[in-house]
């Protein structure tokens, strides 16, 4: 069995008689080094102690050489992005027991005197940015987030103001819990930017106005590629394409041709929850969908150079939905090489806008094992009429 007893950073922090009795009876304990300093005090006497470090599959092993109980320190509540969930992950079959103390969030928010009840908590510990830019888009009023030490407050202030989410102001609490070092500062972002915070340190966001929201980005607001219009996906086109892409219950998108980047992210702001990779093989496709994205707000988008038949996608997570924009006459291999990636279920959308790719998609769908289960014929202005096609 398991007995995880969260703690705070104060040397002299209380634990109830029945988790004192729990420890004075034990023999096998673990948590990180900090946990054991705070800790030492306590143990008895001939006490076996196992460092929590990476990699946490050396730990297990370890763990797993004992029949007696292991009681393990862990910082706050172990069930709030803490050390219980990765036993329950890794030891399914264990029993174990948790003794919570507050997390550092709701520690934060205590010092700040602040009802956190709707508060949209994120860990950027070991993680990546993807819950937190969701929270961003999404235009949460309130967001709590954990750090490591290298996704600082000072570099989340700096990506907020990259991406245009300057509608904030931090609050930083360090050492929280321990009575010789904890700090609390509330900051604008940019103030927040310039600085060093002591660690461990967690962060809450609070909203001070609303920021625009988009429902269709009007194609004369992007960075155009040498000015080329043409170049870009019209808006109304864009929108039935993302429709008929469902992309609500999608978890990874490819933008395959991505060029200003128009649908990436027209994507990732209506659906924030998905993993987006754009494709373009133009060099300096990345540079204008960077320009685009921090221009309407759209983190966390990933983007591959070069030809798309030559680019490993091995390590890319697989895609359920595909969109083609631009095929350079390869539009056959293109259509295989996504199919041998295509999660089961996924779809690719493709905008045709001549009878000879409209043909050439057909062909490549068949002989790709793949039917065509939608298409849409649509004409915007003077410009050529488009044939909007899903194929499964």
């Amino acid at each position: 069995m398991f007995v995880v007893i969260g703690i705070s950073d104060n040397e002299n922090q209380y634990l109830e008689p029945k988790v004192l009795d729990i420890i004075h009876e034990a023999k096998i304990f673990s948590g990180g080094i900090r946990h054991h300093e705070l800790m030492r005090h306590l143990l008895p006497k001939d006490y076996l102690w196992i460092d929590i470090i990476v990699p946490i599959q050396r730990v297990i092993q370890e763990y797993e050489k004992f029949k007696e109980d292991i009681v393990v320190f862990a910082s706050g509540d172990p069930l709030f992005y803490g050390f219980a969930n990765t036993l329950k992950r890794l030891l399914p079959q264990a029993q174990i027991v948790v003794y919570p103390y507050f997390n550092s969030l709701q520690l934060l928010a205590h010092r700040m005197l602040l009802a956190y009840q709707d508060i949209r908590c994120v860990s950027l510990t070991g993680r990546p940015w993807n819950a937190f830019d969701e929270a961003l888009i999404k235009g949460e009023k309130l967001i709590g987030s954990l750090t490591d030490q290298k996704k600082t407050p000072a570099m989340i202030a700096q990506r907020m103001l990259d991406y245009g989410y300057d509608n904030y102001i931090i609050t930083i609490g360090e050492c929280l819990g321990n009575s010789q070092k904890e700090k609390v500062t509330t900051l604008s972002l940019t103030e927040a930017s310039k600085q060093i915070f002591s660690f461990p340190n967690c962060v809450i966001l609070q909203q001070t106005s609303t920021r625009k929201q988009y429902f269709g980005i009007p194609e004369d607001e992007f960075h155009l590629l040498n000015g080329r219009t043409r170049m870009i996906t019209k808006m109304p086109i864009r929108l039935l394409t993302l429709s008929m892409l469902q992309l609500h219950g999608k978890q990874n998108f490819w933008d395959v041709g991505s060029c200003t980047g128009s649908i990436s992210i027209e994507a990732k702001l209506q659906f924030p929850h998905l993993n987006v990779t754009a494709f373009e093989i133009r060099q300096e496709g990345e540079e204008l969908l960077q320009k685009n994205a921090m221009k309407f707000g759209a983190p966390g988008i990933d983007f591959y150079a070069g030809d798309f038949l030559e680019i490993d996608t091995s390590t890319i997570p697989l895609p359920d939905a595909v969109f083609i924009g631009g095929h350079g006459g390869k539009l056959k291999e293109m259509v295989m090489k996504i199919k041998k990636n295509l999660k089961p279920n996924g779809c690719i959308v493709f905008n045709s806008v001549s009878t000879d790719s409209l043909q050439m998609f057909r062909e490549a769908v068949c002989e790709a094992g793949m039917r065509i289960t939608s298409q849409t014929h649509i004409a915007i202005d003077t410009h050529n009429p488009i044939e909007i096609l899903k194929a499964q």
